[in-house]
């Protein structure tokens, strides 16, 4: 076997079980210790028009199966939760409604008996990102070009501008945000479990 060939081949035998490895790590204990949680819909976040309430259905989705899990608790103020998941439903692009009144309407959480129900309360925290000067408050059209996969990412809350930092977990899937497995929690919850059999193990 040629020496380059020789070299190439040793260096994907280093490099693929590292890239193994990195997606298999383990979360931070600042995850595995929060207790509470909220769920946002990204401002930024562009509604279909032939769908205008696929985020916040997804929104919905995502709290219920956070309730059953039953590992945090919910609250509607990322300001005070200990993380912040940002849900967005994917979309083969088209027209779109950015900043959708839709979204812009905070969820009163009532918990109890394995289910969330969801009621309407006026005003949106405005606290997620960092708002760029000059840009619109209310609804603005749009031609998103997104990717058809759903899109769950865990931030660091109690911070400022949550969304702004890089995300401790994120999942990309198709259908991941539908009922009623809501795969990207059931994706989530393995995470944690994972991590915690790891920090057990370790000496």
């Amino acid at each position: 076997m040629p020496a380059r060939l020789t070299l190439i081949c040793l260096v994907i035998i280093a490099v693929v079980p590292f890239a193994a490895a990195k997606d298999k790590q383990a979360l931070p204990n600042y995850v595995l210790q929060a207790e509470t949680v909220a769920v946002v819909i990204p401002p930024d976040a562009g509604e279909p028009v032939a769908n205008p309430t696929a985020n916040r259905t997804a929104e919905e989705n995502v709290e219920k199966a956070l309730s059953q899990w039953g590992r945090f608790r919910l609250v509607t103020d990322a300001g005070v939760a200990y993380l912040v998941i940002a849900v967005q439903r994917g979309h083969t692009g088209g027209s779109t409604i950015a900043n959708s009144p839709t979204d812009n309407r905070p969820v009163t959480i009532q918990q109890g008996g394995g289910t969330t129900r969801v009621g309407v309360q006026q005003g949106r925290p405005s606290d997620l990102t960092y708002p760029l000067p000059g840009e619109p408050a209310g609804p603005r059209p749009g031609n998103e070009i997104g990717g058809t996969e759903d899109s769950f990412e865990v931030y660091q809350g109690r911070v400022q501008y949550p969304l702004d930092a890089a995300p401790l977990w994120r999942s990309r899937a198709k259908d991941a945000l539908d009922e009623p497995h809501v795969r990207a929690v059931e994706q989530f919850r393995k995470a944690v479990a994972d991590s915690e059999k790891a920090q057990k193990q370790k000496p």
